[in-house]
């Protein structure tokens, strides 16, 4: 790929150091990502300029102006503290005609609604968990056909955010407590969903019309499920790496799985991509119960792409490596811009 002038969009607190020397793996998990697309494309010789950007507009428009960058990487999974309005960023991006990396905004508000996601991965028919909503300051009672246990999650956040082994649910009782304590922790509405035993698995998708399914990835719990503990991907499993070497939390292949439930899992992924709208990547999560059915959980657009996380992990066991993998997602933001930003 040519030289290209790139503008990484970042929140603020996650502006990275030029090295990593000298600081400890719990705080260079804060800023991995940024760190680690910053570093890699400026020694594939691009010229990249870090913005931190949360409150303000302005600082964006200033910098697409005296930089005139070629494209801009954004890293942003939010905008004023709220994770809804990252599709606004995109859909500022293209009222400036700066191609842009990652997901277009309607793909962004299609994947950010569970229930709406949900409600359409389900219309194509893909097998997905009974579910419900409960709008804020709302009388929680649970539909008759909604059988317990129960997740209880926030309805828009995602990174796990919120989730904990408190968020299954096996009573009324509980199930009021947990939408209860989303509405005024989270400050969103809560979904609740059919908890399906089973194991996580993860596909990474890559393009925007042609698509590439990577290998098929898992979430392996180690002894998280001991004492009583249900193996899911709660916020601590995901973002706290010390817990995760105490109890073994790993992530790789799905080895061993059936060539065939493999193949019918990336279909399907594909399948649901297209169906939201996705372009650029996302990686999209299962939960795979004991019949081999693949049940949809959600879709996560522009998903961390750090060079430890489960999407660069599954594109360098098929063969694409860290430099080759942020260079694929640049072109593909490149070529959206060519052919007529997002997709209708």
């Amino acid at each position: 790929m040519r030289r290209l002038r790139i503008l990484v969009l970042m929140h603020p607190d996650f502006m990275p150091p030029d090295s990593a020397d000298g600081y400890t793996a719990q705080e260079i998990n804060v800023w991995k990502t940024e760190f680690d697309v910053v570093s890699t494309l400026r020694a594939a010789g691009h010229e990249v300029r870090p913005l931190g950007v949360q409150e303000e507009i302005k600082p964006v428009r200033e910098a697409i102006e005296s930089f005139k960058p070629h494209i801009v990487f954004t890293l942003l999974e939010e905008f004023h503290n709220k994770s809804v309005f990252d599709q606004h960023i995109a859909s500022y991006l293209e009222l400036m005609k700066i191609p842009y990396t990652g997901c277009n905004p309607r793909g962004l508000i299609l994947a950010r609604g569970k229930d709406l996601s949900k409600t359409l991965v389900q219309h194509r028919r893909i097998a997905v968990p009974a579910f419900a909503v409960f709008p804020m300051r709302r009388k929680v009672k649970r539909p008759p056909r909604l059988a317990l246990p129960l997740i209880v999650k926030s309805l828009s956040e995602d990174g796990s955010f919120g989730i904990s082994q408190a968020s299954i649910v096996d009573t009324d009782e509980k199930l009021a407590e947990r939408v209860a304590f989303v509405h005024d922790r989270l400050g969103t509405a809560a979904i609740a969903e059919q908890y399906i035993e089973g194991r996580e698995l993860y596909v990474a998708v890559l393009g925007n019309n042609r698509l590439r399914a990577l290998p098929v990835w898992e979430l392996k719990f180690g002894s998280m499920g001991g004492q009583g503990a249900r193996q899911i991907a709660t916020e601590k499993a995901k973002h706290d790496p010390g817990y995760q070497e105490r109890v073994g939390i790993v992530d790789g292949p799905a080895n061993d799985l059936a060539p065939e439930v493999s193949a019918r899992i990336q279909r399907t992924a594909k399948r649901i991509y297209r169906t939201l709208k996705l372009d650029g990547y996302a990686r999209i999560d299962f939960r795979l119960a004991a019949d081999s059915t693949p049940y949809f959980i959600e879709a996560n657009p522009n998903p961390e792409i750090a060079k430890s996380q489960e999407f660069a992990t599954a594109a360098r066991h098929d063969g694409l490596d860290y430099p080759d993998l942020l260079h694929r997602i640049l072109a593909l933001g490149i070529s959206r811009a060519k052919a007529g930003a997002s997709v209708g």
